[in-house]
């Protein structure tokens, strides 16, 4: 819209001075072909000269094009203006030297009123009738036309340069929103697979055992005994996955006492006891830290059910001065020849996910035989 208003007053002006320079009063000096020249020339260069400034993504040409068409309009209509019948010509002096000031850089935007002055001396030498004040005058004008041109256009950039900080802003805002919905999205994601690939993943195995007894033995109390196993089993991934979601929606309790209400359910679920001591100085861990110790714990204590059914389980939490630990320590049986795995009865992730879920926090997550032991420690940096 800007551009158009632009373009309008320009054509207004150009009629004006049109119609003064052919209704005015000629004196009959001869000098009449200088204004003729002048805005014949103006004429047809206020096209390019307008098609320059509204140039779309500035084209290569228009560095070279606006210049040269301000030039040479100032030049001729400053010596138009010299001369006793160019008294309208300042107008179009005026409009070139703050064109050239709003859209050409500092150095280049000041020739333009050089040559409009130069114009001036040239027209001056012909008609030996005007002054200096006539010399004067049109430089300070053009002086105040470039100064007044610099001025837009240092707005101008200023304004362009706060709209493209701000579409940047808005950009950058967007892509943190979406980190943070990824990010959202994975904790999710490893929350439904913590709490429900160990129960749900159990509860298959023991289906599929109540199938086996009933196919292969026919042995009923052996089954309902099962299924009073996997009812309970049920029951208990239900219980935990609603306070998953508890603790999705608020803040969890702090790490000590969540770590002691788990190993007071694992004893009274399964029936093994659970030491749990907290040694150093406690101190607030980050949501994530907190998360990941506990999840370790769960998925510790879950191995031990498995692998080492109601044998002592002791728990020590560690705030050590560079970090914080957790150690789940638990005797190995004779019942097999297996170690406990790293991959849980879901056949999935366990400790492993457990192990990425930490490496995103910078800890490490170690299980292996320590003696007849088997350990598990899971470690946070401060």
């Amino acid at each position: 819209m800007l551009r158009v208003v632009n373009a309008v007053t320009r054509a207004i002006v150009m009629v004006l001075v049109g119609l003064s320079t052919f209704t005015g009063r000629w004196p009959g000096s001869g000098h009449e072909a200088i204004d003729i020249a002048a805005f014949a020339v103006t004429a047809v260069l206020v096209v390019p000269w307008t098609i320059a400034e509204n140039s779309p993504g500035r084209v290569r040409q228009f560095d070279a094009l606006l210049p040269a068409s301000l030039a040479v309009i100032s030049l001729l209509c400053g010596m138009a203006y010299a001369t006793p019948s160019g008294g309208a010509m300042p107008v179009l002096c005026f409009a070139a030297s703050l064109s050239a000031g709003r859209w050409l850089p500092a150095a280049r935007a000041r020739i333009v009123p050089v040559f409009a002055v130069a114009g001036s001396v040239a027209g001056w030498r012909v008609d030996h009738d005007g002054t200096w004040q006539t010399i004067g005058s049109l430089a300070v004008l053009v002086a105040a036309a470039v100064i007044l041109g610099s001025n837009i256009r240092v707005h101008r950039v200023d304004a362009e340069q706060s709209a493209e900080l701000l579409a940047q802003s808005e950009r950058l805002r967007a892509e943190q929103a979406q980190v943070a919905t990824l990010e959202e999205r994975a904790r999710i994601a490893r929350e439904i697979h913590d709490v429900l690939a160990h129960s749900l993943g159990a509860l298959g195995l023991q289906i599929e055992l109540t199938r086996a007894v009933l196919t292969d033995s026919d042995d009923v109390p052996r089954a309902v005994e099962l299924l009073d196993q996997a009812h309970r089993m049920a029951t208990s991934g239900l219980s935990d996955t609603r306070q998953a979601v508890h603790a999705l929606r608020a803040d969890t309790p702090p790490l000590p006492e969540g770590l002691a209400e788990l190993s007071v359910s694992h004893q009274r679920r399964h029936g093994a006891p659970v030491s749990f001591e907290v040694t150093g100085e406690p101190r607030p861990l980050p949501p994530d830290a907190g998360l990941a110790i506990t999840r370790t714990a769960q998925e510790a204590l879950v191995n031990t059910a498995k692998h080492a059914p109601r044998q002592p389980v002791a728990m020590r939490l560690d705030y050590a001065g560079d970090g914080t630990s957790l150690v789940v320590t638990s005797p190995l049986t004779s019942a097999g020849p297996e170690e406990p795995s790293l991959v849980t009865v879901d056949g999935g992730y366990g400790l492993a996910g457990l192990r990425e879920r930490l490496l995103l926090l910078r800890g490490t997550l170690n299980a292996g035989r320590r003696g007849s032991d088997w350990v598990v420690e899971a470690t946070v940096p401060r």
